[in-house]
């Protein structure tokens, strides 16, 4: 069997094609009322001919019986021959207007008629010839006959006169009419055709429009759209094919990115690591010398050592020790790529431990405050959100050019206080996501006393690769990230910032 498959093209040419068909349609039709117009116009033409001829036959008529002039006869005679041949080559639309009987009846009307004036011509030669006045009741009354008969041809031509200018003037009221209708109907069904050709093809590339629309937005979803047409289907197959590769692209950046966090948090674990391994080796050195000073000192017995000292060392050590795997763990856990797993996660120790890897990079002038109850509990991807939260404390100590501080505040906000809703984002001027969230939420707001950024730049804020730093300083990444690892959360992030007075993020976590 053929597979045969439909496009866009095929439909624009059927179409196309439909339209033309009726235009063509149009135009025959129109063609053929024309060329029956025309036809009826002549037959009127002829008509309204023979009416006149018929006018000049009475005319000549009285002048030949008033003056009895013999060319005022011959003019007669003439019009009644040309009235015959008129007659007779116009006689089937004569009957279009006329019926049978008067066809028939005006044909013997002009013979009977002919032939009176042919015996009245020949009476009035002989009066010349005569003096005694003998034919002069026969002459009266040959031209009563002439006068009757020549009305009724006369009637009868006005009335198919009228007649046929009455059906001319029905006819082009009627072709005005088809016309009209033909015309509308050619138009209804253009815009028809249009609509379905509309819905067959217009459709599919709005809804493709609406998902490149989406994707501008950063949302990477596969376009789905309802339709057989081939280059709708190759389209929309070449779109996803790049949706996977820049979803894959993305991927990339954002490891990229969290490896350049790492490398700069690097300098926050050294710093932080150094105090756990000078405790550690303090405590082992003083341990080392009390052992030695034992083994040293002259006794007769065994050596001895305080053990109440020897165990507190021991315990530094092993405290320490523990502190210094902690960071290390933390370190690594934030850098190996794991698949997205939710867990049930203490936000103040998170927090606390997102903090420690920026400590190396806290100038001495800037200070972060946590303001977290203890049992407040989150339901998040560990790595993920920590590394979400890392780029907002880093941007906000990045953003205070001398003394300030990065303030951490995070509360619990149940769905059926809306008056409290209402106060908590009012002040918030740009979002991403639906911050509105029907169930209880954490709130979690990191607010910084820097520099702030102009209200015209914060609808582009969570662009990719938007930054507001120098070039060279910042890849426009950070919040790209960090919204995307939000709304992975079912959260929604929302921004509020003056120049000059500082910005303020505020994340909104569903309770689960």
């Amino acid at each position: 069997m053929i597979n045969y498959q439909q496009s866009i093209r095929q439909k624009v040419r059927l179409g196309y094609f439909a339209v033309v068909v009726m235009i063509l349609g149009l135009s025959a039709f129109t063609f053929f009322e024309l060329n029956f117009l025309e036809k009826k116009v002549m037959s009127g033409e002829a008509i309204s001919e023979f009416f006149d001829t018929t006018l000049e036959i009475r005319r000549f008529e009285k002048n030949y019986v008033l003056y009895e002039q013999r060319s005022d006869y011959d003019e007669n005679l003439q019009y009644v021959n040309r009235a015959v041949e008129l007659f007779d080559a116009n006689i089937a639309g004569f009957a279009a207007v006329a019926t049978a009987d008067q066809i028939i009846g005006l044909r013997d009307s002009l013979q009977h008629y002919k032939a009176l004036m042919e015996r009245y011509e020949k009476l009035i030669r002989r009066q010349k010839r005569r003096t005694d006045g003998s034919d002069s009741a026969l002459k009266i009354r040959l031209a009563g006959d002439i006068r009757k008969t020549g009305k009724d041809i006369i009637t009868v031509t006005e009335e198919m006169s009228k007649a046929e200018r009455k059906s001319l003037q029905t006819l082009l009221a009627s072709s005005r009419r088809v016309l009209i209708i033909s015309i509308s109907l050619l138009i209804i069904l253009v815009v028809i055709i249009g609509q379905v050709l509309a819905k067959m093809v217009v459709k599919p590339l709005k809804l493709m429009e609406r998902n490149m629309e989406l994707i501008a937005e950063g949302r990477f979803e596969n376009i789905r759209i309802d339709s057989k047409d081939r280059e709708v289907l190759s389209l929309t197959r070449a779109f996803n094919k790049m949706l996977r590769e820049l979803e894959l692209r993305q991927r990339h950046l954002i490891q990229s990115e969290k490896l350049a966090s790492l490398g700069t948090l690097l300098s926050g674990v050294a710093h932080e690591l150094n105090n756990p391994l000078s405790n550690i080796s303090t405590s082992s050195q003083i341990l080392a010398e009390e052992m030695q000073e034992a083994r040293d000192k002259p006794a007769p017995g065994p050596w001895t050592l305080d053990p109440v000292y020897a165990r507190e060392l021991v315990a530094q050590i092993n405290e320490q020790t523990d502190r210094a795997r902690n960071i290390v763990r933390s370190l690594l856990e934030f850098s190996r790529d794991k698949e997205f797993k939710n867990a049930q996660l203490p936000l103040r120790t998170l927090l606390e431990e997102t903090i420690r890897f920026v400590k190396g990079q806290l100038p001495p002038s800037v200070s972060i405050t946590l303001d977290v109850p203890d049992d407040l509990v989150i339901t998040a991807d560990k790595q993920r959100i920590q590394q979400a939260f890392l780029n907002l404390i880093k941007n906000g100590i990045e953003a205070i050019p001398g003394e300030g501080s990065v303030s951490i505040v995070a509360r619990k906000h149940h769905a059926i206080d809306k008056a409290a809703d209402d106060s908590a984002i009012t002040n918030y001027l740009k979002y991403r996501g639906k911050c509105t969230l029907e169930d209880d939420t954490v709130d979690i707001e990191i607010r910084d006393t820097g520099e702030g950024v102009h209200v015209d730049l914060l609808p582009k804020i969570f662009d990719p690769f938007f930054t507001t730093k120098d070039v060279g300083k910042g890849s426009g990444l950070g919040l790209f990230i960090v919204h995307e690892i939000i709304e992975e959360h079912d959260g929604c992030i929302a921004v509020n910032s003056e120049p000059g007075k500082g910005t303020a993020f505020l994340i909104r976590l569903p309770v689960k």
